[in-house]
């Protein structure tokens, strides 16, 4: 077919198509290049224009989650809760020693090396094998949440078995007439100072660590309150432990952890409110008011209440120091489980991870971190 045959099925061309095509701006008829504007979406960088392509809606593949939800079962939040008393009792234990509260130093120490022994069961339970344990010593990886966690943990351990034998030797008549730990006393007892300011020392990054591994994960609930979960663990562990020592102590030696009760429930309050108010700003806290993990925190609620103000009239009634003090406990172990499970019911949605993600894209493009337009080299 001649040229002059194909141009006669062409439409007519007008005078302003003709000049584009002289000119080369069929190629960007509205200047979005010029402008430095996004050519797919029709928005100027900066200006706010009305897209051209609608933003897509998210549907993940048949339902299923985006990502997959940790395989844990009861043994990790009841790790996290008797670390949390393990490290509470540690420092009161310590706090004990240094004013001279007998009854109380020996409870607290003798609570801690207990939730210290609970604690690594729960772990190796989790774990399957007792040697993965011992496999996560043998380097430190500093960036890696369970290696340093794990560090501090044994670290702590090994400080609360030193001024736990001490105190065993001083329960078994050593040094005052009794037989003492055979072969140890005479070891244990010129490091008791020493145990207790290891105690002491390693107890809040104890009671910490573990909601820093939580929030290290891709679940949604736990990535997103990663800056206010360790305060509610820590609070959390100061009210666990402090309860249970008004439930073991006379309460002629408790003031100091009545203080610290009322202290752990005001901030366990406080932390659990932030964690709420983050969540709810990103539309991603119906797992934690719903369901088995709803109904745990209003009841963890309503005991840290009831166990805080219990705390400041458990100096005139050991049956409501010893009421308070169950209730502290329970409210602590009852937030554990809480977030846990809402943590793992996030991750089974996929709204909820895609609503996070999107929520920290556009906080990035609000910092002018990412841009929406698409650059060309020229």
């Amino acid at each position: 077919m001649s040229t002059s045959a194909f141009d006669s099925y062409r439409p007519p061309e007008t005078q302003g198509r003709r000049e584009r095509r002289r000119g080369g701006e069929h190629r960007d008829p509205r200047g979005l290049a010029a402008r430095g504007s996004d050519w797919l979406s029709g928005r100027q960088r900066g200006r706010g224009e009305q897209a051209v392509v609608p933003d897509a809606e998210f549907r993940s593949y048949y339902g299923q989650p985006v990502i997959k939800p940790v395989p844990w079962k009861h043994e990790i939040p009841a790790y996290l809760f008797t670390g949390g008393v393990a490290a509470g009792s540690g420092m009161i234990g310590a706090a004990a020693h240094a004013v001279g509260l007998e009854a109380l130093r020996r409870n607290a120490r003798l609570t801690s090396m207990t939730a210290v022994a609970v604690s690594g069961g729960l772990l190796v339970s989790d774990l399957g094998r007792p040697e993965r344990f011992i496999n996560m010593l043998r380097t430190v990886k500093l960036t890696s949440p369970m290696s340093v966690g794990t560090w501090i943990f044994s670290a702590f351990s090994a400080f609360g078995a030193l001024s736990t034998a001490a105190e065993v030797d001083r329960m078994l008549g050593g040094r005052s007439g009794g037989r003492g730990l055979p072969v140890l006393g005479g070891v244990v007892r010129p490091l008791e100072t020493i145990g207790s300011l290891g105690s002491f020392a390693f107890g809040p990054p104890l009671a910490a660590y573990t909601a820093v591994l939580l929030s290290d994960t891709a679940t949604p609930v736990w990535l997103e309150s990663r800056r206010t979960l360790p305060f509610v663990f820590v609070s959390s562990a100061a009210m666990a432990s402090s309860g249970l020592q008004l439930v073991l102590t006379p309460v002629s030696q408790t003031r100091p952890v009545q203080r610290l009760a009322v202290l752990g429930a005001v901030g366990d309050l406080v932390a659990t409110e932030a964690v709420e108010r983050r969540l709810r700003e990103l539309d991603i806290d119906d797992t934690i008011h719903h369901g088995r993990p709803g109904a745990m925190m209003r009841a963890a609620k309503v005991l840290t209440i009831a166990g805080g103000v219990g705390s400041l009239l458990a100096r005139r009634s050991r049956t409501v120091a010893v009421a308070s003090g169950l209730a502290l406990a329970t409210a602590s172990a009852l937030t554990r489980f809480a977030v846990v499970e809402a943590g793992i019911e996030s991750a089974k949605d996929p709204r909820h991870t895609v609503a996070t993600q999107k929520a920290r894209l556009e906080e990035r493009r609000a910092r002018g971190v990412v841009h929406d337009s698409i650059t060309t080299a020229r």
